[in-house]
């Protein structure tokens, strides 16, 4: 995969499940790194979940292979001061293992 299209530069996040007082876990995320990526235009549907309406927006992020990419990660990416995250439902490898296609929805930031 040639460079120029991966301008965009993310952070990559794994959650870990940590202990809390009331025997319980909490999910912090820990960051696992920094790829540089291509993120496709994304899009949305709507879809009725439970008498409401659920706003799904879905991008295709392309990245160069590596282990930790995983579905259940997510990636935050930052531009003109708007932040964006997504969340990694499936990591694709094409047939040369020279990219890998990340498809993610996105997350409301907290």
């Amino acid at each position: 995969m040639r460079a120029g299209p991966m301008r965009h530069r993310c952070t990559m996040f794994k959650p870990v499940l940590t202990k809390n007082k009331t025997g319980g876990f909490d999910t912090t995320w820990a960051e696992i790194g920094k790829p540089w990526c291509e993120i496709t235009l994304p899009t949305g549907r709507v879809s009725p979940v439970a008498e409401q309406l659920k706003v799904v927006v879905t991008a295709e992020i392309r990245i160069r292979p590596r282990a930790d990419a995983v579905a259940g990660n997510r990636l935050v990416h930052t531009a003109k001061g708007i932040t964006t995250t997504y969340l990694i439902g499936a990591a694709l490898i094409d047939n040369e293992n020279t990219m890998l296609r990340l498809l993610c929805s996105n997350v409301p930031n907290p």
